[in-house]
């Protein structure tokens, strides 16, 4: 008999629908998670252009301060995305395994790590912010970064929550939600930008408001889905929350690797603007960071698709299906090839439109001609990104985020670095030998990855 007094929360009665979807037909699966996913982060991308033309407006010190910020607002990003996946791919893997009370302490631990890491982040960089940019060498600039920053960091919480939230809505296969609530958020920052810039005259700080206003509303919404309606699968409660080591770990063995392979996708971005430097000048680096925004956009459909890989890989790993394993993740990977070769093909053909809209000014036209070639060179391995991103995406999943992070590095670091180094610096190549050092690391890299993971499936199958 139940208990009066502990109603069994609507989420516990029965399978949800993402829940159904998740542990169904693995082909429909995918593409049913996947493709809300790609729309949201399509969104967001927009949003991230608009947000920057915003502040552009405003001049080149506004410019500079928000530069001197990214990498705190990066480490943030990267530490909650990271938490997120975490969170997600072990809660995945109890729904396969029907535990549907492991996968509610898993929300319980998450949420509590989250607190704690937003909090130490928060606090200290809240009081100390115009020190440090002071110490980076800011300058003048020290002021008006540390007005952008202070205000972000009281929004770190948010940033948390909704990262957090989302991604434990993406592991019972709630994605439509998700979507929407990173849509809202993204949408209504493009609305609240000039308002707060330049209508309510906060410049670069309004900016910043903006953007913790947006996610306030959007962790909001997130809050009374997870935490008030009760009508996900997973319950969150935190008031018989009890710490449990091996919880912990088995959120932080992928969330943890999963925060560092961005920080080294970052670092490795780092290294190739000071190759770009040394070979072309500043305009080597603003051809490869204007072409690089393009290879992202191309890229979206298979992040998209790399979100529904983790949780559906984790359900079917928690159910011991392995044969179901393999099935989603070679069907993931044959459809973001197709998906992939047909983007390449039109970036090719249409190379030149792309390139206009980045050079409209007379200052940036001199860059076309190279711009136009980075753009077609990177569709060569727009196809082979499908096998590397994915093949990740499995191994965060089964719960292997170290083998996720060992891929990465190796193709962001062990291979493009000083692939592009011999190409564009002792071949005399240039500029075209970073982009090719670029594809050829990134082709190598996703070839080595998805030979582990075939290795990796088929031991599990025998």
């Amino acid at each position: 008999m139940k208990n009066k007094n502990n109603p069994v929360p609507k989420a516990q009665l029965s399978e949800t629908e993402g829940v159904k979807t998740l542990l169904g037909n693995p082909k429909k699966a995918i593409i049913r998670l996947a493709v809300p996913m790609i729309v949201a982060m399509s969104v967001q991308t927009i949003y991230s252009f608009v947000d920057a033309i915003w502040v552009s407006g405003l001049g080149p010190d506004a410019l500079s301060a928000v530069g001197f910020f990214f990498p705190f607002f990066f480490m943030i990003i990267a530490l909650s995305t990271g938490l997120g996946v975490g969170g997600a791919a072990a809660i995945s893997r109890r729904i396969g395994a029907g535990d549907r009370r492991g996968a509610d302490n898993v929300a319980a631990h998450t949420m509590v790590m989250m607190l704690f890491v937003s909090a130490v982040i928060t606090i200290p960089f809240f009081f100390l912010a115009n020190t440090i940019f002071s110490r980076m060498g800011a300058g003048r600039v020290a002021p008006l970064a540390a007005s952008y920053a202070q205000v972000i960091f009281i929004g770190t919480i948010l940033i948390f929550f909704t990262h957090v939230a989302s991604a434990l809505l993406r592991a019972e296969g709630d994605v439509r939600r998700a979507m929407y609530a990173g849509m809202g958020g993204a949408g209504l920052n493009i609305i609240l930008d000039p308002i707060f810039i330049y209508t309510l005259r906060l410049g670069v700080a309004g900016a910043a408001w903006a953007s913790v206003i947006s996610m306030f509303i959007a962790s909001s919404v997130l809050f009374y889905w997870v935490c008030i309606k009760q009508d996900t699968y997973v319950a969150i409660t935190l008031k018989s929350f009890r710490f449990n080591r091996d919880i912990s770990r088995d959120i932080l063995r992928v969330g943890l690797p999963a925060s560092i392979m961005q920080i080294a996708m970052a670092f490795s971005v780092f290294l190739l603007n000071l190759i770009a430097v040394r070979v072309a000048g500043t305009d080597g680096v603003a051809v490869y960071t204007t072409g690089w925004r393009v290879a992202m956009f191309a890229a979206l459909p298979l992040l998209g698709m790399a979100t529904a890989v983790t949780s559906v890989t984790g359900a079917a790993f928690g159910a011991r299906d392995y044969a179901k394993l393999d099935k989603a993740y070679m069907y993931a990977i044959r459809i973001g090839v197709y998906i992939e070769l047909a983007v390449a093909s039109l970036t090719f053909i249409l190379a030149p439109q792309i390139t206009s809209l980045f050079t409209m000014s007379q200052e940036a036209a001199r860059i076309a001609d190279d711009l136009i070639i980075f753009i077609r060179t990177m569709c060569i391995y727009y196809p082979a990104a499908a096998f590397g991103i994915l093949s990740s995406a499995m191994f965060q999943g089964i719960g292997k985020g170290i083998n996720s992070l060992a891929v990465t590095i190796f193709r962001t670091i062990v291979l493009v670095i000083p692939l592009v180094y011999f190409f564009s610096i002792s071949l005399h190549m240039r500029l075209p030998g970073i982009w090719w050092g670029i594809v050829m690391g990134n082709i190598i890299g996703a070839t080595i990855a998805f030979s582990w993971a075939r290795y990796i499936i088929n031991r599990l199958r025998i």
